[in-house]
């Protein structure tokens, strides 16, 4: 038991894998279909997000050649208008449709598990505090008011770019929308899903000028106890930090 522990990525991938003519077998519930778009409606406040609009001046190219991670920082805000255009070209919805929505990112099967909470540390006319990005309305959740920078960097392994940064995007996958089609399989695309939202948070932040970096070591149950999520059924994965770089 003490050595297939220690070696449970390996184990992982050895059981997640498809083997041809023995897939796993069910049928889709459609009824239990979990819901693809979590809210709170006793939010603290609700704030609309600036629509987002884009400038057309912006070359493609020039913004995949000079994608890289920044881990410093000034220490100015970023417009909201900015905030804005991040959060929409990392799951913005694209195109609507009575059965469904599609977003600016793939997703395995279009069932998108990540949530994304903003923890805002400066941003112009937006308090400091814990947010969640309603998708459906382009707008902010705030769940906590507060000065969140101390938690949110000791959480990330006591990086200082946590701590500097404009904002703090913690990631979060609620499995059972994955689960409920791919079975145990789905923690292979969970891992995809938010890895296409990465890219994005990157390509976007350097069409905007900003500096941004991406987190994977983090003390989970730390990010999950400061959002409030319980760790099982919607877990923090992945962090990313932006700000204006130096």
């Amino acid at each position: 038991m003490s050595n297939q522990l220690e070696l449970y990525g390996e184990y992982f991938q050895r059981k997640s894998k498809y083997i041809r003519n023995y897939l796993p077998q069910h049928q889709l519930d459609w009824l239990s279909k979990p819901d693809p778009f979590k809210t709170y409606p006793d939010a603290i406040k609700k704030i609309k997000l600036p629509d987002p609009e884009f400038d057309k001046e912006i070359r493609f190219w020039q913004v995949i050649l000079n994608r890289q991670s920044t881990r410093n920082f000034k220490n100015e805000p970023i417009k909201i208008s900015h905030l804005s255009l991040l959060l929409f070209g990392m799951c913005g919805l694209t195109r609507i449709f009575p059965q469904g929505a599609f977003r600016t990112v793939p997703s395995a099967g279009g069932l998108y598990p990540i949530e994304m909470y903003p923890i805002i540390n400066n941003i112009e006319n937006l308090n400091k505090g814990i947010y969640h990005y309603n998708i459906t309305n382009h707008s902010l959740e705030l769940l906590k008011d507060g000065d969140f920078r101390v938690d949110v960097a000791k959480a990330c392994l006591d990086q200082q770019i946590a701590f500097n940064s404009a904002v703090n995007f913690v990631w979060t996958v609620i499995v059972a929308r994955s689960k409920w089609k791919y079975l145990q399989r789905c923690y292979r695309y969970i891992y995809m899903d938010v890895g296409h939202i990465g890219q994005n948070f990157y390509l976007v932040a350097e069409a905007l000028g900003l500096g941004a970096c991406t987190i994977g070591a983090i003390y989970d149950d730390e990010l999950n106890d400061l959002i409030g999520i319980d760790g099982i059924h919607e877990t923090a994965i992945y962090v990313g930090v932006i700000g204006k770089k130096i």
